[in-house]
């Protein structure tokens, strides 16, 4: 089961997953390169993964064989397959994009694990899941 919330970098919102049978975060790929890469819109986002994603394809990257799908909730209020990766595709989809905001992202991502380590430690922290 995936339990999914959403996250805030910067007061951007980052859709997030967790699977309790592998342990691991899922992060929308879309929403993490549209906050490195300060995009004003979803569209541009995407556009910008569509973009990167090809780049990556072209170099032979792992990131893009081991990317999957989720559905996620969009700000339509529909869920759509989004592609995603785990904290350590999204810290290799970081190096790939030069942005001053690389090394704030990657505190952040350290910050969202520890929390769900604490979670785990004393369940009493933790927040009401879907």
């Amino acid at each position: 089961m995936v339990d999914k919330n959403i996250k805030l970098f910067e007061n951007k919102h980052v859709r997030t997953a967790w699977d309790e049978e592998k342990e691991d975060w899922f992060f929308s790929i879309v929403d993490v390169v549209g906050i490195l890469t300060d995009q004003p819109t979803q569209r541009g986002a995407t556009l910008y993964w569509g973009k990167l994603k090809q780049r990556l394809k072209e170099e032979g990257s792992e990131l893009l064989t081991n990317c999957q799908q989720l559905k996620m909730q969009a700000a339509d209020g529909k869920y759509y397959k989004t592609d995603v990766g785990n904290t350590k595709q999204i810290l290799r989809l970081v190096q790939s994009i030069p942005s001053p905001k690389a090394e704030p992202f990657k505190l952040w991502l350290a910050a969202v694990g520890a929390e769900r380590i604490d979670e785990t430690i004393n369940p009493e922290v933790r927040p009401d899941r879907e």
